[in-house]
């Protein structure tokens, strides 16, 4: 416990899955947390389990994609706890298409404007005012296997993934070279059970079929270690990022996917 006693730290789309995992998780170790998310209801209860639980919260209604927001969020995040150590940059969405040709530029446009737009405001508001409290900090950046490798059906959102893998890597140099004690690193989840399964607009079917993917099938078929995984395993991967226990790493990336991007294994099938 306490991991991160004492820290301020801001989590975007906090309010379900991955980020609400995230947000909690920190909060029991210690931390301030300011979770946003464009979900108040969802980011609302998400706050008060962390209360209930003895965590310190406060949820702030926030579009990533909106500049003026940003700058409004950091602001009161610091009018409140005064400073801002940690930032896991989490919100984004997930758009599919039965092939790039059917995807619509709208489409792309909105995938694009909250996995990396949202991504580049959220160091751009963020780092000044890490800089500002001279204790330096951390910067996870979210993104996926599908930053790693290409899937069929989901290049745009690869496409996103991966283009937040190197601007992490990109931050985490420019950090280093001014000096100010910011480490910037990304996490790589890879089928977690999460609602993001069945917000996939046409990217929620295998194979450009109208079935949704449900995370735990895709688990026992995608993952080698034969399951999906859950939100906390990738808290868990963000607390180490987060805490002092990573002290030494920027630039870096964990990977959180159960094999996936390890290489492939031959089930035996189950028995009758």
């Amino acid at each position: 416990m306490g991991q991160v006693q004492g820290k301020v730290a801001l989590v975007t789309g906090g309010a379900s899955g991955i980020g609400a995992a995230c947000s909690a998780t920190l909060a029991r170790e210690g931390a301030k947390v300011v979770v946003t998310d464009i979900d108040e209801a969802l980011g609302k209860q998400t706050v008060s389990r962390i209360q209930a639980d003895g965590g310190e919260a406060v949820f702030l209604q926030q579009d990533v994609t909106q500049e003026q927001r940003w700058a409004e969020v950091v602001a009161e995040t610091v009018r409140r706890y005064g400073k801002l150590h940690i930032l896991v940059s989490n919100a984004g969405i997930g758009v599919g298409s039965p092939s790039i040709v059917d995807m619509t530029l709208a489409d792309w446009r909105r995938q694009t404007a909250i996995n990396l737009d949202g991504v580049f405001l959220s160091v751009k508001y963020c780092i000044p005012a890490m800089r500002k409290g001279g204790e330096g900090g951390s910067i996870i950046m979210m993104s996926s296997v599908a930053g790693l490798r290409g899937s069929a059906f989901l290049a745009g959102y690869c496409a996103t993934k991966g283009g937040v893998r190197l601007f992490a890597k990109s931050i985490a140099m420019e950090c280093a070279q001014v000096g100010d004690g910011i480490r910037v690193n990304s996490v790589h989840p890879g089928i977690i059970d999460t609602p993001i399964w069945g917000k996939i607009p046409n990217g929620g079917s295998q194979l450009g079929h109208n079935t949704p993917m449900r995370a735990e099938e895709l688990g026992r078929a995608g993952a080698p270690i034969g399951y999906a995984g859950q939100a906390q395993d990738i808290a868990n991967g963000v607390l180490f990022l987060a805490s002092d226990q990573s002290s030494y790493m920027t630039g870096a990336e964990i990977v959180i996917d159960g094999g996936i991007t390890a290489g492939g294994v031959r089930r035996a099938p189950p028995n009758q």
